[in-house]
């Protein structure tokens, strides 16, 4: 063999691991993602400033006539909601088709593996399973970059935005935004350790469930004639409860999510701090509102990041699904240069030995010729390996050792 058989994409990735083989494939579109960072990046710094005027509009009020003040504070939220609202349509819009064209090159490059791959590889794989794969694991990882990675972007810079604003309203303010932010990437850290495993199964128990119904499918005058229906029945039920089982798991996953309670510590600690410090003259209460204001800022990552985060596990297992049928090697042969010769209508089987799996043969030391315009019949029992020779002479199947000329 010259070399693995490629069929060529006019594109090229890294398969040496999913978080590369997705990193590849994001690199491809820099200017969708540099939309998506941009609107992210201005989503939360717009937000940021809905606080701080309406502190200054709250003090206003307070003071009394000050109309103007609250006029500007008032044109300011508007002005700026609207860019954000702007910012934000391009980020989402950038988001989709990022999404899309990946959909679209996954696919792509996992269909032209698969034209590549020997008809050894084929039947060895259940259909299902390769179903599964080039349609449910390819948009699983579409919904991984929208919304999940979309919303990955965004929620960061919904975590970095109050670590500057808060002290500007108030010095000690980074305090709390601070140690929440520690705890909070250390619960996301242990959340997706948990998750991931699970998420594999989801999508490992998925594919067999898929592969098992479209055999029974392929098979069902078989298994009508052979009264097996019940049978079939109680095997796909076992499948699906698998199925079930690991959604379960994952929910469980999900229900016991920590940042819920760290937001809710958080938001508490804020308002003590800022009453404590309204209580010794520091700040008036406009800050208080800024304060609470910007710290509510967190409730977008923390609530979007169980969805998110969760679709980026599912996304990353359908990676690594896809992966291993990209990689699989099946010793096709390249041959570029191929090979040129009158055709002379002989053929000939020297010492041929086949087997479509590693441990039984097919067909074992078989040598025969047949000259031009002579008629061979090839009789024998069923699996003696008629068919088997038939698909050697095309070239459906390479041997194992010998030579078909």
């Amino acid at each position: 063999m010259s070399a693995e058989f490629v069929a060529h994409v006019p594109f090229k990735t890294n398969h040496s691991s999913p978080f590369r083989f997705i990193l590849s494939h994001i690199v491809r579109h820099p200017v969708v993602g540099a939309m998506m960072i941009i609107g992210g990046f201005s989503n939360a710094a717009f937000a940021a400033a809905v606080p701080y005027f309406i502190g200054v509009a709250f003090n206003a009020v307070i003071a009394g006539n000050q109309q103007d003040v609250i006029i500007h504070a008032t044109l300011g939220v508007v002005i700026s909601q609207f860019m954000r609202g702007c910012l934000q349509l391009m980020r989402n819009f950038g988001a989709e088709i990022f999404s899309q064209r990946i959909e679209r090159d996954v696919r792509d490059e996992l269909y032209a593996s698969l034209l590549g791959k020997s008809m050894d590889f084929h039947d060895q794989q259940p259909v299902g399973e390769i179903m599964a794969r080039v349609t449910n694991d390819v948009r699983e990882m579409n919904l991984m970059m929208n919304p999940g990675l979309n919303m990955v972007v965004g929620s960061g810079f919904f975590l970095i935005v109050p670590l500057f604003t808060a002290p500007t309203i108030y010095p000690s303010f980074i305090i709390l935004p601070a140690i929440f932010l520690v705890l909070y990437f250390a619960a996301q850290y242990r959340f997706i350790r948990t998750l991931n495993p699970i998420a594999q199964n989801v999508r490992s128990t998925f594919g067999d469930m898929n592969a098992r119904l479209a055999e029974t499918l392929d098979g069902l005058q078989v298994v009508k004639g052979a009264a097996r229906e019940q049978q079939e029945i109680d095997s796909f039920d076992k499948s699906v409860s698998k199925v079930r089982g690991y959604f379960v798991k994952q929910g469980y996953i999900e229900a016991r999510y920590i940042s819920f309670l760290l937001l809710s510590l958080l938001t508490i600690g804020g308002l003590i701090q800022a009453i404590y410090l309204y209580e010794l003259g520091l700040i008036d209460a406009g800050k208080i509102v800024a304060f609470l204001g910007v710290l509510f800022l967190y409730q977008f990552p923390v609530y979007s990041s169980l969805r998110s985060l969760s679709q980026v596990a599912l996304g990353y297992a359908s990676a690594r699904r896809i992966l291993t049928i990209i990689n699989a090697k099946t010793d096709l042969d390249q041959n570029n240069a191929g090979r040129s010769e009158p055709i002379q209508g002989r053929i000939a089987f020297e010492n041929v030995s086949f087997g479509y799996s590693d441990t039984n043969q097919s067909l074992q030391n078989i040598s025969f010729t047949v000259e031009p315009g002579q008629t061979v019949a090839i009789v024998g029992q069923t699996g003696s390996g008629k068919s088997t020779i038939t698909k050697l002479i095309n070239r459906s199947y390479d041997v194992d050792s010998g030579r078909v000329l």
